[in-house]
């Protein structure tokens, strides 16, 4: 499966793996254990602005309450719908001018934004243009109470946000209705320590709250237990970066599907790939 500096990726409860493929300005979804015949099922009509297009889309979820995806068309500063039926050959304005990078939704389908240029995440009922601040939204900074370049998003039952917080190298924490987050990994500066990431992107909260962090350029994807805010542990990469089956070149996405199976966007080269992990 061939994509151009692939970002986000959604795994359905069916296996059915959704990637926002950037650099082809276009959504792709392939079937359980189909790897070689991906669909265009958003956009792949060129770069632009046009409700048939996108530009550069950095995530992507499926609601399936409508059966459609919702996509950040991150080149356009647009939160987009397109419907999943056959047919479909444009998509709808759900939210617009917004710098939009990561999208989340929660059990009661509120839909969660983060925007990199207002530093803030803000969580929308669907069909609201506005929203309401639930992380940062206090300027570019590495205090608790703020964010800089909010990257991917995780929104848990209890409607907690985690946020990749991307220029601070940690993943913070926001609990509903707080002023401040708490760091949950890294936060100790950029670098290649247990205790670090580097550029945290992609990020996953299991059921016990523990973390996985595509950490996108030290190669790895970390995993955080609940409580241990000192170190994470490597579950996959590590390895330098390269493009062997345990090396990544600059891992951007991940998520589990509902066997306990991680997988990874493996931007650097152009793949996603999927993982037993214990």
């Amino acid at each position: 499966m061939f994509y151009m500096y692939p970002h986000g990726l959604f795994v359905d409860d069916d296996q059915t793996v959704v990637i926002a493929d950037c650099g082809s300005h276009r959504i792709m979804q392939w079937k359980n254990g189909d790897t070689t015949n991906g669909q265009v099922v958003a956009g792949g009509n060129g770069q632009g602005n046009g409700l048939h297009q996108l530009d550069n889309p950095s995530d992507v979820l499926i609601d399936k309450e409508t059966n459609s995806l919702i996509i950040c068309d991150y080149g356009n500063q647009r939160v987009v719908r397109w419907s999943r039926h056959s047919g479909t050959t444009q998509g709808e304005i759900l939210i617009d001018n917004i710098d939009c990078h990561g999208l989340a939704m929660d059990e009661q389908r509120y839909l969660y934004v983060s925007d990199y240029e207002k530093h803030e995440v803000r969580r929308y009922q669907l069909g609201e243009k506005n929203g309401t601040l639930v992380a940062g939204g206090n300027g570019k900074g590495d205090e608790l109470n703020q964010l800089n370049f909010p990257a991917y998003l995780f929104v848990d039952r209890q409607q907690t946000v985690y946020v990749s917080d991307n220029n601070n190298h940690r993943v913070m924490k926001w609990s509903k209705g707080a002023k401040e987050g708490i760091v949950v990994a890294g936060g100790q500066g950029q670098g290649n320590a247990l205790t670090q990431l580097y550029y945290p992107r992609g990020i996953f909260v299991d059921t016990l709250g523990t973390l996985y962090v595509a950490d996108f350029w030290n190669h790895r994807v970390m995993r955080w237990t609940q409580g241990d805010k000192i170190q994470g542990t490597v579950v996959v990469g590590g390895n330098g970066q390269g493009t062997g089956a345990n090396q990544f070149s600059n891992p951007i996405g991940l998520s589990f599907d509902r066997h306990g199976n991680l997988y990874v966007v493996d931007w650097g080269n152009a793949r996603v790939q999927r993982f037993s992990i214990e």
